[in-house]
């Protein structure tokens, strides 16, 4: 898959409590897939879901693509609702990238945890390189 563009349409962040989350759940929801003078136009909604209902983050947005087979790919969607497996799993990583990086920015004013997993960093006891886990 080849990103040509990608915008954030609409941003809504909620903070219900001062509380601290104690997790948080992300969900990508695809809403639309179609081709539009020849490139895929995703539509998706990305909503992180802090936990003890400490606050809530929804972005919106797009990307478009080039793909093989994409006039494929968009009436399979249209039809089921489900994309090829991998081109699905670059589509939802380049998404969770790019929320997660707009998404801390957004959350930051109100003083929320960035909606991001990062890896759990070990050091090795051989003294040799560190890995992440």
């Amino acid at each position: 898959m080849a990103i040509v563009c990608g915008r954030i349409v609409a941003a809504e962040v909620n903070k219900k409590t001062e509380e601290q989350a104690t997790g948080l759940n992300i969900n990508v929801s695809i809403e639309d897939v179609a081709v539009n003078k020849g490139i895929l136009d995703i539509k998706y909604i990305y909503t992180v879901t802090y936990e003890k209902e400490v606050g809530t983050l929804k972005i919106t947005g797009y990307i478009e693509a080039k793909e093989d087979g994409q006039d494929k790919i968009a009436a399979e969607w249209k039809k089921t609702k489900k994309l090829p497996d991998g081109f699905a799993e670059e589509l939802l990583n380049a998404i969770n990238f790019t929320c997660g990086v707009n998404g801390t920015l957004i959350v930051r004013a109100l003083n929320m945890a960035p909606p991001m997993v990062l890896p759990k960093i070990q050091i090795s006891k051989s003294g040799g390189k560190g890995s992440a886990a």
